[in-house]
């Protein structure tokens, strides 16, 4: 991503924001795992939506004054080269500069004297936060820290919530966003052939999972872009399974929900196979369920559709085909079967943290996801695909990965040699 586009992001948030008013926002911290080891840190995704800026420890401030006039500056760790020397280099100014388009640069000591300043200088009535969470028990972020001291400090600053507003942005993907995801998705596509090449009966989830990992690893460092879900046999009933401690007995299916990023934008694609290459009279029956399901749902998906129709429909339709097979035996109890939904967004987070629509609307990227799990056959797996709405349908941006019951024995003929 150019800074033009950090700088078009940040346009758009100042554009909703009252006159009079400070925008604070944190990329966050890294997190202790064990006495002087951290988890892998992972910038604020809203703080990089608008930055850039890809580091732990920093600030940004933005004002927007009465005529609607903004100043930015953001605020970064100063040099150390004890620290350095340990932990990597840290971004100099003029390297913050080129990735945000932000043109005052100063270091995480100013930023309290600054804000203070700024907060009580009686020019600004609004304070917008990240106010983020997904539950009331997570943890307090820098921004929840903030909120708690401005009630005391600054009790005439009226706050406001910008990730409502950052939400509504992130909703609809840009030109280069939607390139990025395509790259994401070649990348993908590359891992699961080499998934299904390697394929056989006896093969270890971890050794899926490395093979999963060795190709992404061809295309750069960053690796999946989340924690993939790889799984055989009875772990397919565990939705969110992570322990990749199971073998695959011939006959097996092999579920997995995985996807890589690049430029930051993630893919979330599901696919499931038999390990021993070829589907079995049962799962022949329900994969094509599945995939027809999820065809119609990529026949049907346009703008102006009820956001809550793309789940409703789909388990709609797949009880329909269940009921016709001699498998389900009424619609109502298509939770035997299907056990969630699948219409997530897609974008810098795998559940991307968007707005959800109402309605439909061209730009938006979000997943079709089919799954069926039949215990008492030992079935499970699930289809998954992203799809672009366009301006008279959508797309399926993930179609290039073998997705039919052809298409994925072809593949799986096919001998993958990793070392």
């Amino acid at each position: 991503m150019t800074k033009e586009y950090y700088q078009g992001n940040r346009n758009r948030l100042y554009a909703q924001m009252k006159e009079n008013s400070l925008l604070v926002l944190f990329s966050g911290v890294e997190i202790r795992k064990t006495n002087d080891e951290f988890y892998p840190f992972y910038t604020h995704r809203n703080f990089l939506y608008l930055t850039g800026i890809d580091q732990k420890e920093t600030a940004f401030i933005a004002r927007k004054d009465g005529a609607g006039n903004i100043t930015e500056k953001i605020y970064i760790l100063p040099p150390d080269k004890m620290v350095e020397r340990w932990s990597g280099e840290r971004l100099k100014a003029t390297h913050v500069q080129d990735l945000s388009g932000i043109g005052q640069v100063g270091y995480v000591a100013e930023f309290e004297n600054d804000l203070h300043r700024l907060a009580t200088s009686g020019n600004y009535r609004h304070l917008y936060l990240d106010l983020y969470r997904v539950s009331p028990t997570d943890r307090d972020e820098p921004a929840h820290l903030l909120l708690r001291r401005a009630a005391s400090d600054y009790p005439f600053l009226q706050v406001e919530n910008a990730n409502t507003l950052v939400r509504s942005l992130r909703l609809f993907k840009q030109p280069c966003e939607l390139e990025a995801m395509r790259k994401a998705e070649e990348i993908t596509c590359a891992g699961i052939t080499s998934m299904m090449k390697a394929s056989k009966p006896g093969m270890y989830e971890y050794q899926y999972k490395a093979v999963f990992d060795y190709t992404l690893g061809q295309y750069g460092p960053q690796g999946p872009g989340f924690p993939s879900i790889i799984s055989a046999g009875k772990n397919n009933f565990c939705i969110h399974y992570y322990s990749y401690k199971g073998q695959a007995h011939d006959g097996d299916m092999v579920l997995n929900d995985v996807g890589a990023w690049h430029d930051s934008l993630m893919t979330d694609v599901s696919r499931g196979w038999p390990c021993n290459g070829k589907f079995n009279d049962r799962q022949t029956l329900l994969y094509n369920i599945a995939l027809e399901t999820s065809n119609h749902m990529f026949s049907l998906i346009k703008p102006g559709m009820a956001m809550q129709d793309v789940d409703g429909e789909s388990h709609r339709y797949c009880a329909q085909l269940l009921q016709e097979a001699g498998v389900l035996d009424k619609a109502e109890n298509i939770g035997t079967y299907m056990w969630h939904g699948g219409a997530h967004h897609v974008g810098l987070d795998v559940h991307d943290a968007v707005l959800t629509p109402e309605r439909i609307a061209p730009n938006m990227v979000f997943c079709v996801d089919i799954g069926i799990y039949h215990e008492e056959w030992g079935i499970g797996f699930r289809v998954e695909d992203n799809c672009l709405v366009t301006e008279t349908g959508c797309e399926n941006l993930s179609a290039s990965i073998p997705r039919t019951i052809p298409e994925i024995e072809d593949t799986m003929r096919q001998n993958f040699v990793a070392f």
